[in-house]
């Protein structure tokens, strides 16, 4: 009798080994890859490109952005009003903690959405009054370099008339003027920057 419970069990180990070596997930043909440790994040993206790219018509799932919490609508019929009789039974006390608790995240969502409102309009605020400034800059710097080129122009057109006029007396007439007006390099084409940084 003993014999005849043994033989059945070592068949039933033999073939948990068989099976155990051959798993149904993995094909047999397919070799295990070595492990290989990502040492600096840029090893271990190129670790995760590789991988992708191992088999690139395998279709890459990206997941969804998740959904802000909100809490839960409030019943538009209570069926369970709390009454106020003093023998309220065991019970009563978790329907209460549970409704307190409901509330307690209702107020704290609320708080949330509305420090969330508030910076982000501050933020707008603070946006619109940057552009304001900078457009304030490049108009009055806009204004100065019209300013400098209309003082250019007169000054070449007064040089002009002065060499029409007289020969002679344009030499020394031309000098005084170009020191009127001192002449820069590239004056014409550079332009400052419109946003200065540093708050100046």
């Amino acid at each position: 009798m003993c014999e005849c419970k043994r033989g059945p069990r070592r068949g039933r180990k033999m073939a948990a080994t068989r099976e155990s070596n051959t798993r149904p997930g993995k094909p047999a043909g397919k070799e295990s890859q070595p492990l290989v440790i990502a040492k600096t994040a840029a090893e271990e993206q190129r670790l995760k490109l590789e991988r992708l790219m191992r088999n690139p018509d395998k279709p890459v799932t990206i997941p969804e952005r998740p959904k802000e919490w909100n809490p839960r609508a409030p019943p538009e019929f209570v069926r369970d009003v709390m009454g106020s009789s003093a023998g309220a039974g065991s019970g009563e006390f978790h329907v209460y903690r549970h409704l307190r608790r409901r509330e307690y995240q209702r107020q704290e969502c609320m708080d949330t959405m509305s420090e969330k409102q508030k910076m982000d309009k501050e933020y707008q605020e603070k946006l619109q009054k940057n552009n304001q400034a900078t457009a304030e800059k490049t108009a009055k710097r806009r204004k100065k370099r019209q300013k400098l080129k209309e003082k250019k122009l007169m000054a070449q057109k007064a040089k002009l008339e002065e060499g029409k006029d007289g020969d002679g007396d344009s030499g020394s007439n031309s000098a005084s003027s170009s020191d009127k007006v001192p002449r820069k390099e590239g004056d014409d084409d550079a332009e400052e920057p419109s946003f200065v940084m540093g708050g100046r």
